[in-house]
């Protein structure tokens, strides 16, 4: 991820001349799945629950990771709901979705910031200069525009983007659903077929054969007739494996799933695995069966901060610090390693090599593991 601090930084790289900007965030592309963020949220996030815990599994652990900050303050500040939000979880789950964070500094009249406020992405848009830099963020709700400029009076930032790495856009961050969408379509259309087989007394119905033995066919009535009664008293998953009572003719000609019908049955958990990997997130950890990538599932759950939670927030946090620096002197704050329990056994493993490392002072030592 690429961030974004503040409209100072850019003033200071303003010197020379910037190339033309790209397009906006939409992501081209065909298929018959949803291509807006508004569209792909919906699929991908409401209605389908490998994305939504894939999500979670990030986001909630971000937002529940052990801090550690330079000030007291700095960190009660960030930790600190706004709106009824958690600043961290919001910002994580925003930043794999969408692809974009950004967070509004509000400060009270006397100058002192009071609050971190996640503001929705796909409300905001982004005020260029002539040279292409930022200057303002539009906010967006329904008819009602608001312009919330990069800086405040004082120069100091107002509004901090944390932005995914977009090849083919200056301003806007690419989040994971673009590329899910695909997944997260085939996974719903799967997910509806069940649901039709269930309505469907739980399997495929079979065919009843008329055999009058002289050639003879059932009128138009007579198939009406026959057709609603076995709708109302065989079909459903409230009458599946009822006994059926056949006459005049009619024989139960039972039929089963061909092997090309139970294609879908490995598609399914082929695009939930997919789901789960465009959010980076081991499959065994949503409970998708038959995946044995990870010896087991502490190896798994540590991979899943290494990879995933760990980079997203740094990232996030790098951008936070260096924006509120004006009003707290080198702030730092970022998650404690020491303390995330999944991360254990490879802080112990650290410890022993520097406990036996005898050749590093004591100074040297205690900078090995950050401290």
């Amino acid at each position: 991820m690429s961030v974004l601090i503040n409209a100072g930084w850019y003033k200071s790289a303003r010197g020379g001349v910037r190339a033309p900007l790209a397009g906006g965030w939409g992501v081209g592309g065909g298929g018959d799945w949803p291509l807006g963020y508004e569209a792909q949220a919906r699929d991908g996030y409401l209605r389908n629950p490998v994305a939504q815990r894939a999500v979670k599994l990030v986001s909630e652990s971000v937002g529940g990771a052990p801090l550690e900050a330079s000030d007291p303050d700095l960190l009660a500040l960030v930790q600190a709901r706004s709106g009824g939000q958690a600043l961290t979880e919001v910002a994580a789950a925003q930043l794999l979705l969408h692809g974009n964070a950004y967070v509004q500094l509000l400060s009270d009249g006397k100058g002192r910031l009071r609050e971190l406020y996640a503001l929705r992405p796909e409300r905001v848009s982004v005020e260029a200069d002539a040279q292409g830099w930022p200057v303002a963020y539009r906010y967006k709700v329904g008819a009602h525009v608001t312009r919330l400029p990069a800086e405040d009076a004082a120069g100091r930032p107002a509004v901090v983007h944390v932005k995914a790495f977009h090849p083919l856009d200056d301003h806007q961050g690419l989040g994971c659903l673009g590329a899910a969408a695909g997944t997260v379509a085939i996974h719903n259309a799967a997910t509806r077929w069940n649901k039709a087989l269930l309505d469907n007394a739980a399997r495929p119905s079979g065919a009843l054969v008329y055999d009058p033995g002289e050639g003879a066919v059932l009128s138009a009535g007579q198939r009406d007739l026959l057709k609603a009664e076995l709708e109302n008293g065989y079909s459903g998953a409230a009458h599946a494996g009822r006994p059926m009572l056949l006459e005049g003719g009619l024989k139960w000609q039972s039929m089963s799933l061909t092997p090309a019908d139970m294609d879908f049955v490995g598609l399914k958990a082929a695009a939930a695995r997919e789901i789960a990997l465009a959010f980076g997130v081991p499959p065994m950890l949503i409970g998708l069966p038959g995946d044995n990538a990870y010896a087991n599932y502490r190896e798994a759950n540590r991979a899943l901060w290494r990879l995933a939670i760990l980079p997203l927030a740094a990232n996030f946090f790098a951008a936070l610090s260096g924006a509120l620096r004006p009003w707290f002197a080198d702030a730092r704050v970022g998650v404690d390693l020491n303390r995330v329990t999944a991360l254990a056994e490879d802080r112990e493993r650290l410890w022993r090599q520097v406990a036996g490392a005898e050749f590093l002072s004591d100074s040297e030592k205690r900078a090995m593991p950050g401290l």
